[in-house]
């Protein structure tokens, strides 16, 4: 029979928040896949657990994941690990995860410290409907596309952020977002744990002065629905019944179904509508 794949989150920060379950599982597994054996030997030395390690990273993750395959195909259980929190979430697991799905392999989840949800719920923000988008990508073009999209996003947005790129990052969302409301958590569960609610021209002005210290979560306010449709209604003022018509008959739309929405839009009659591109007084 085939092994299992463990997703083991580890502590965030403070170690008391390792589960007695992961800690079992840690020492009952054939081999642990871990992001970084450096960091990763301390913690196991600390709960006394001596299951062999290997590395599985973001430069070795397609042809490791390989390897892992191999050595669960072979009747071997395996435990994966991050530097910190659970794995696959902005993290290289998430391929070894799909390739594990491909090859039929049982993957299961042992829960534990995840810091975009322990930020949130920091943050003071809304916490019905948020998105996570983690390390905002390295390259101009696909950022700017990813800024924008994130500029009429109404649910509450979760990203992660390194000290030397705070302040640039902090920037560029004021540039695609405006001034919105932000809580900057930093050192969670750690002993110089630091939750700032601000706003992003707050957060820009205190840390021109200060020095930023310590990995970022930045829990950043969405767009209200009000500012949103107001923003629609902008929109629709200034196209003409025609195009707004052409809109979503683009899309699919039926004829009438396209008159019923661009009636809605506007807040006018679907009847206005008809008499309007049909020329009738």
């Amino acid at each position: 029979m085939a092994g299992k794949l463990y997703l083991c989150a580890t502590p965030i920060g403070n170690l008391e928040d390792m589960t007695p379950r992961v800690i079992e599982t840690l020492k009952q597994v054939d081999v642990i896949a871990a992001e970084d054996t450096r960091n990763s030997i301390r913690l196991l030395n600390h709960f006394d657990i001596h299951t062999p390690m290997t590395s599985y990273h973001e430069y070795n993750k397609i042809e490791k994941a390989r390897q892992l395959i191999g050595q669960m195909l072979n009747g071997q259980n395996i435990a994966l690990i991050t530097d910190a929190g659970t794995p696959a979430i902005s993290d290289p697991g998430e391929v070894l995860v799909q390739m594990c799905q491909e090859n039929g392999i049982v993957v299961t989840s042992l829960p534990g410290p995840a810091a975009c949800i322990t930020a949130l719920t920091l943050s003071g923000l809304s916490t019905r409907r948020f998105c996570f988008e983690g390390f905002l990508p390295a390259d101009k073009k696909e950022k700017r596309e990813i800024l924008k999209e994130l500029a009429g996003e109404s649910r509450t947005m979760i990203l992660y952020e390194a000290p030397h790129h705070l302040v640039r990052t902090l920037k560029e969302l004021q540039g695609a977002l405006g001034d919105r409301r932000i809580t900057l958590c930093r050192e969670l569960t750690k002993r110089f744990e630091t939750i700032m609610p601000t706003t992003i021209s707050g957060a820009i002005a205190y840390y021109e002065t200060e020095e930023p210290r310590g990995e970022y979560v930045l829990v950043v306010e969405g767009k209200s629905l009000k500012e949103k449709q107001q923003e629609e209604i902008a929109s629709w003022e200034g196209m003409s019944i025609e195009d707004h018509m052409a809109y979503y008959e683009n899309q699919g739309m039926d004829h009438k179904g396209a008159m019923k929405a661009v009636a809605k839009d506007r807040g006018v009659g679907k009847r206005d509508i008809y008499q309007y591109l049909h020329g009738e007084a």
